[in-house]
């Protein structure tokens, strides 16, 4: 059995009700829902939240909400595999049977699409129990061997002082966790196996999908050019 599980907990600081504003015409999380279902390799798509309001415009668009997050769940401390771990045990214990994978897709992922939740989901089956986690990721728009910071004095500092001098070609390329979503086995998120080591793998995303979306100025850049990548569709 695999299951999509969307965490969507209500108290959202920097945009308030982020997960349920308005994004492209309908509510941000209605984008994650309707992409799990044109996946077509979920027989459950499960929204966790502590909010009443998500749970019934969730039900609304399509998903299932059977439990309420306890409020210890949907507060600043808890860590998303603490909420994913109570939403597959609380599953199995409502079901009577076992999770065999889940896809955690987060509420904001507006970016994914149905081919690459089906395919990172053939990727993990392929690699059997050799993996245990595959991650949607983009490549950093520059060389991370080119980072700088500055000092108390406003100087500039390069993190990594020994590339003073490599060329740009002779660096290798480096990605990064996109926030999108997390296939991965029940028995490896229930054991608290490490999300990023040699057991997981990366599916990569086009840089043009990479959004993070933390601020209003976030929402305003994502909202432009979702709508333009629809246009392009």
């Amino acid at each position: 059995m695999d299951i999509a599980l969307i965490p969507a907990r209500g108290g959202s600081k920097r945009i308030p009700r982020k997960n349920i504003k308005l994004f492209g015409g309908i509510p941000m999380i209605g984008w994650p829902i309707e992409t799990a279902r044109e996946a077509g390799c979920f027989d459950r798509i499960i929204v966790s939240t502590d909010d009443v309001e998500i749970a019934d415009v969730a039900r609304d668009l399509g998903a299932e909400v059977p439990f309420m997050r306890p409020a210890e769940l949907a507060d600043d401390h808890a860590t998303a595999r603490q909420v994913i771990i109570h939403a597959i045990t609380a599953l199995e214990e409502q079901m009577g049977c076992r999770i065999d994978r889940v896809c955690t897709l987060y509420a904001t992922a507006a970016f994914a699409r149905a081919e690459d939740l089906h395919a990172a989901r053939h990727a993990l089956g392929q690699e059997g129990s050799e993996v245990d986690f595959i991650f949607a990721a983009a490549e950093y728009p520059h060389p991370v061997h080119r980072a700088m910071t500055q000092d108390s004095q406003g100087g500039v500092q390069m993190l990594f002082p020994e590339h003073r001098g490599t060329r740009t070609q002779d660096l290798p390329e480096c990605f990064h966790d996109l926030g999108m979503f997390y296939w991965g086995h029940r028995d490896a998120f229930i054991s608290g196996a490490a999300m990023f080591s040699p057991r997981s793998r990366p599916f990569m995303i086009p840089r043009t999908r990479a959004v993070d979306i933390d601020t209003p100025q976030d929402w305003a850049l994502a909202e432009a050019l979702f709508a333009a990548l629809k246009d392009m569709q």
